[in-house]
């Protein structure tokens, strides 16, 4: 550190300031409405900046060895608590600010001591600089980046991946800001640079390194819903395919019926023309598909489904209560009940009962979607952390179920009861399609 008045080290810690809890903002998705939140960054901020600046007056040594490292938490806690992100997702965005505050007072400190003497308006001028190019290159390029990917980052960043970061901003703090190093060299300076830059290197490697992940998981499970829709397309076009057959015996019945109406108009024999044609009428009446409910996506679903539930001699009960204009996108239909009906029919064929049966319930209450499907199980299966494990693996589609369900902030529970597989799942809809 280079000292200076009250005043430089006011300047000094509202820059430092100002820049991780921008950087934060930047790339946060918070709590609270943007208004709203800027104005609690803004106390926070201002608070902070008189508290250290007080502790560089009053015991300059302790804040040359500590204020540094003690920032971290510190601002770390209240945008954690500002955040709606998981915990794991603010941890990294700490980590990265604390990083980028580093990189900017080491360079400051150092060019102002290797060029400029030791001079304090140099140092402050180096790190407005610094922070100020961080700070535009963060809105105009990094964080459109890291918006895209941050669903991505939610869903492969764990306590393992943070606690990598963490440790590599550390030991980078530790190596940075050891009391006993911090005396100007060119042995201190390669330091700092290198260990800096390692601490940064790894950061970047790990951030694009679970982006990619998350994309590559994101389109296993875009190519397992494109499958489901072609099954779903195939087994719709053997009913077209079976329509037809069937449309083709009417029409040769039609002749029939024809001759024999005929018959009766010649013979006048009204009585039994008219109950021929009741009979008739009836017949025409139970042909005729009915559907399971108004929604096009979700009885095309289960209509395929339980068709193919019946062709294996599996009784199937259905109770569908949804609306055409229910607030789910048709491919997440697909995903939930596609899978949830086909780990039914497996269950029943692989339960080796002689009695099968798969019962569904679907309802809408007020903003919520229940969803219940009961079938005929095995007796081997085996629950993991909440998810089923049979004999034979994980159940077919489960991961894709409550990847799905977790878009709508929704809940799934696995269970046996009475001797049943239970797979209860509920969707909280959008606002906007209530």
């Amino acid at each position: 550190m280079l000292g200076g008045s009250f005043l430089v080290a006011l300047l000094r810690n509202g820059m430092s300031i100002t820049l991780m809890l921008s950087f934060f903002l930047m790339l946060d998705r918070p709590r609270f409405a943007m208004k709203k939140t800027i104005c609690y960054y803004v106390i926070f901020g201002l608070l902070l900046l008189g508290v250290y600046s007080l502790w560089y007056l009053f015991a300059n040594p302790s804040f040359v060895k500590m204020a540094a490292i003690s920032v971290l938490p510190v601002i770390g806690i209240f945008c954690s608590l500002m955040s709606s992100e998981f915990i794991y997702l603010s941890l990294y965005k700490i980590a990265a600010a604390f990083y980028l505050f580093s990189v900017g007072t080491f360079i400051g400190v150092d060019v102002a001591r290797w060029w400029m003497g030791g001079n304090l308006w140099a140092d402050i001028i180096v790190r407005f600089l610094c922070y100020s190019v961080i700070l535009i290159f963060t809105w105009k390029k990094f964080r459109k980046e890291f918006l895209e990917g941050i669903d991505f980052l939610v869903e492969e960043m764990d306590l393992f991946s943070t606690f990598s970061l963490f440790i590599s901003v550390f030991l980078g703090a530790i190596m940075a800001y050891w009391p006993n190093l911090q005396g100007f060299s060119i042995f201190n300076m390669v330091r700092a640079f290198f260990v800096l830059a390692m601490a940064g290197f790894l950061q970047y490697t790990i951030l694009h390194l679970y982006i990619h992940l998350g994309k590559e998981h994101y389109y296993q499970t875009e190519k397992e819903l494109l499958e489901l829709n072609e099954q779903l397309l195939r087994s719709q076009l053997d009913i077209v395919s079976a329509s037809e057959k069937e449309a083709a015996r009417i029409r040769h019945d039609a002749r029939h019926h024809i001759l024999l109406i005929r018959d009766y108009v010649e013979k006048g024999d009204m009585r039994n023309l008219l109950h021929y044609l009741e009979e008739y009428r009836e017949d025409v009446e139970n042909r005729r598909a009915k559907p399971l409910c108004g929604h096009r996506a979700v009885n095309s679903i289960l209509s395929v489904y339980a068709r193919q539930a019946k062709e294996k001699e599996i009784a199937v009960n259905i109770d569908v209560g949804v609306s055409p204009n229910t607030a789910i996108r048709d491919i997440d239909w697909v995903a939930i009940l596609a899978n949830v009906f086909e780990n039914a029919i497996h269950g029943c064929s692989n339960s080796g009962k002689k009695d099968q049966e798969i019962d569904i319930y679907i309802a809408k209450k007020r903003n919520k979607i229940i969803i219940q499907c009961t079938n005929t199980c095995a007796s081997d299966i085996r629950f993991q952390k909440g998810i089923p494990k049979s004999s034979s693996g994980e159940g077919i589609g489960t991961s894709s179920i409550i990847k799905t369900v977790s878009r709508y902030n929704g809940e799934v529970d696995f269970a046996i009861e009475d001797g049943k597989f239970v797979t209860r799942i509920l969707l909280n809809l959008p606002e906007r399609g209530i």
